[in-house]
This record gives C-alpha cells, structure tokens and sequence, in this order.
C-alpha cells in the first residue's frame, strides 16, 4: 500500500511523544525555575515568621526550636543567622558563621550593589525586612535572601542559593530527554505491533473487497473478536454473498436473454428461408397445375384421353404439393422444438422389417432387391414414431436413387456394446464429395432434374437431421465402390441373435 496505516499510528504516536517531551523542556526552562523561586519565596516566609513567633514568645534561643530551625536549614537548603544588637551572633544555621554575618553586614551598610529587591515590608511592630535577589561578588554566586531586624532590636539574615535551581532544571531537561528519547522508542515498537494487531483485520478486508471488485467472492473474513471491525467483516461476508447470487442471477438471466435473442432471430431467419423456399418449390407445381387447368377450360384437346393426362398431371402436382407441405410442416416443428420426443423401448430390427415388407409394393415396381440381415429382437431407445420416418425418408431415398443392379441393403452393426447402427445402402452414382455436406440441407438437390422425376422435395434428409439431433444421436453417409450408404445410430436396450437372410423383390 502507498500509506500504510501501522506507519501512520507509529508517526502520529511518536509524534505526539516527541512533542509532548517538547513541550515538557519548554515549561522546565521557561516556568519551573520561576516555580522553584517562589517555593523558595514561600520557605524563606515560613521561616522568618516561625522566627519571629518564637522571637516574640521568647523561645528562640531554646534547644527545641533551634532542633526546628536545623530541619527547615536542612530541609530547604536556607542559611539562617540572627544578631543582637551588641553585633553578637545568636544562631547561625546552614551556611557558614562568617559568610553569612559578611553578607548581613554588606546589607546593612548597602555595600553590595547587585541586588534586586522582591518586597521591602515595614511592619507596624517595628519589624522590618527586605527579600532581595543578590549576586555574591565574591563566590559569583546568586542568592535569594531576607534581611531586616525586628522589633526587639535583633538582626537576621536567610539566605538560600539559587545556583541549584539552575541546575536543577538543567539535570531535569536532560533526564527529560533520556527519559524521553526511550519512552518514544519503545513506545514505537509498541505502537508498530499494537498498529499491527489493529491494522491486519482491516488489511484483510481490504484484500476481500479488491477480490470483490474482481467478481472473487471466495474470500470470506475470519476474524471472531466482537470489535467494529469484525462487524464490519460479516456484513462484507453477507455483502459478498449477495453480490455472488445476485451476479448470478443476472448472468442466467443475461445468458437465458441471449439464448431468447438468438432464438428468436434463428426463428426469424428460419422464418424467411421458409416462406423462400416454399414459394420456391411451390411455384412450378403451381405452374403446372395452372397451365393444365387453363387447358382444359379452354378445351385444347378435346379427346377424352388428353383431358384424362391433364387431370391426372394436376392431381399428381397436387399430391406433390401436399407431401411436401406435410414434410415441411413437420421440419417446421422439429426445428422450432415444438415436437416432442417419447424416449421408448422397442424392437428396430422388428419395425425394419414390418416397413420393408409394406413397401414391397413399391421395390417390386421398381425392379430393385432388397436385402436385409435378419436378426432377432435388437431393443433401443428411442421415439419409434420419429425413428421409423428417418428409416423410410432413409429407404425412400435409396429406392429413388437405385441403379445399376438396383439394390438395397439393410445391415445391423455395433459400433460399441451400448448402440447399433442401421445402414441403408443402395447401389447406384456416388455422391459428390462437395455435397457430402450439403445434402442435409433443406430443398438441397444434387440433380435437381431426377429428383423433379421422383417427386422429391429435398427435406427428407433435413428431417433425418432434425430427428436425429432431437433425439442427440449420430447419423451420417459413405461413399462405397459401388453405391452410397446412409446410416444412423441408436442407445441399446438388449441384444438379438444374427440370422442373415435376404428378402428379395
């Protein structure tokens, strides 16, 4: 990531450590030596009222109170000096006896001029004092002291030095720094692994939702703490979820408004060959029965034999026309799925053997041996109905296109254990290897003239096809040496026995 989010905690904590140090040395040098001072201010108060109490009460020069006064010196680093007005010294505490009754002298007699008075107090009982901060000459040392003299006539001197306020906040910046430079670096080792802890849920969700944005809705948050950030982890589940069948719902509908568009321009389309073909095809027959049925009101041949041949010409073309719509009519439906397919147990070699027996009539008019390879009940799945129309469009074909020796053969092979395969073959010319292709076509004709002789419309074998991918099966031609072999292929449901026979004209 550009901004990573441990960094920042790490920079804003540290941030805030190292300033907060900052401000903690600007407050030492600029306020605490001023606080110290008046701690200072407030000691040396206390005890010159505490002396002036005892003075007053007459127990200043007792053992308890000087006991009290060492603690205070002690305790406040305070020099303390008190002399009678006979210049002798009474108490001298915390600093040295000719120091301080110097420094007292200096003060009297005004010699000392580096002095900064604080408060000057002229008391109505006749004391008097001054606070002053004082540089001492000698020792080049600055003091905070009081001096005065009370009513009895006594004078005193306290005296602190203020050298180690300096020092004092000087060692208290520096610990301040150490202290500081520490505390912000283990607090950045903190902060870098508690960031981390914090930052890796989010992490994970921001991973989840990139996957998301890539239709990935696999990745599902893990987390089980009851945080915000867990809550926010199961809504993206149940969010990614949604999104996942929504999305789905949309490609089926998407996927089923494409099959919708495509079928319905296949449907538009097949619609448009349809009606070409069909006023196509329709238009010589039409012709013909017009032009006949002209002649014949017109009275052209007035015999009772060419009347007879014109009407049997427009029966015929009418026959003709009729068959082909009845053909048309069922492509038309089994293009269109509008047939439907009865999947059924019967026996294929039974049902050949019945249709080839009917249409004996029609192979012994012909000329043409058929023969066909007996077998005993071969059982399959399929729609008997539809199978028996590709076997007789299959046969019809081969009595129409017989030549030569003029024969039919039917035969009953297995490709697998699971199928058989019916083969029709014929003798007769060889399809052409460019229309091997095409003949499946609807209103295909390789020689147009012959099948105009026949009858023949060309949708027999585009409905072969159709049936035959309704009922998703394999069908298909060959040329052989001497002729063409049609063939299609069905699910076995049983087995028979092989009784090769033939079955002539």
């Amino acid at each position: 990531m550009k901004y990573s989010m441990k960094r920042q905690f790490a920079i804003i904590f540290i941030g805030l450590m190292t300033g907060t140090i900052l401000l903690c040395w600007f407050i030492n040098n600029t306020l605490l030596e001023r606080y110290y001072l008046a701690n200072k201010k407030d000691a040396i108060y206390a005890a010159y009222d505490r002396i002036r109490e005892s003075m007053e009460a007459g127990g200043i020069f007792s053992d308890a109170f000087i006991t009290e006064l060492n603690q205070t010196c002690g305790k406040y680093n305070i020099g303390i000096m008190v002399i009678d007005m006979n210049s002798k010294v009474r108490i001298c505490l915390g600093a040295e006896k000719e120091v301080m009754q110097q420094a007292l002298l200096d003060n009297i007699y005004m010699i000392n001029e580096n002095q900064e008075k604080l408060d000057v107090t002229n008391g109505a009982n006749g004391d008097y004092y001054i606070l002053q901060s004082v540089m001492d000459n000698r020792t080049r040392t600055r003091f905070l002291e009081m001096w005065g003299w009370f009513q009895n006539g006594n004078f005193f001197m306290l005296r602190s030095s203020l050298e180690s306020i300096k020092e004092s906040v000087a060692i208290s910046n520096r610990f301040l720094a150490y202290v500081g430079m520490a505390a912000a670096f283990a607090s950045g080792i903190i902060i870098w692994f508690v960031s981390r802890k914090v930052t890796e849920p989010i992490l994970e969700l921001t991973d989840i939702s990139e996957r998301m944005i890539h239709l990935d809705f696999e990745a599902q948050y893990s987390g089980k703490s009851k945080t915000e950030v867990a809550l926010l982890g199961e809504n993206i589940n149940k969010l990614s979820g949604a999104l996942e069948k929504t999305i789905s719902e949309l490609k089926t509908a998407n996927n089923e408004l494409k099959k919708d568009i495509e079928q319905k321009n296949k449907i538009d389309g097949m619609r448009k060959e349809f009606l070409s073909n069909v006023s196509h095809e329709l238009k010589t027959p039409i012709a013909l029965i017009q032009g006949y049925a002209e002649g014949l009101k017109e009275q052209i041949n007035e015999d009772a034999e060419s009347r007879e041949f014109y009407c049997d010409v427009i029966m015929d073309e009418a026959a003709k026309m009729n068959t082909m719509v009845k053909k048309l009519m069922t492509l038309n439906e089994l293009e269109f799925g509008n047939d439907n397919v009865t999947m059924e147990r019967f026996d294929i070699a039974s049902l050949i053997r019945n249709y080839i027996q009917s249409a004996s009539i029609l192979t012994s008019r012909n000329d043409i041996t058929v023969k066909l390879q007996e077998r005993g009940p071969i059982y399959v799945w399929a729609d008997e109905f539809k199978t028996e129309e590709v076997f007789m469009n299959y046969f019809t074909n081969a009595v129409n296109h017989a030549a030569g020796e003029k024969i039919i053969e039917v035969t009953f092979t297995n490709p697998n254990p699971a199928s058989v395969r019916i083969s029709v073959f014929n003798t007769g010319v060889q399809i052409p290897e460019d229309c091997i292709g095409l003949i499946w076509d609807k209103f295909y004709k390789i020689d147009k003239a012959r099948t105009r002789e026949y009858g023949g419309s060309g949708v027999g074998l585009s409905i072969v096809k159709a049936i035959m991918n309704s009922m998703n099966q394999s069908f298909g031609v060959n040329n052989c040496e001497d002729g063409v072999e049609f063939w299609f292929e069905l699910d076995t449901a049983g087995s028979g026995e092989v009784a090769g026979a033939n079955v002539g004209k």
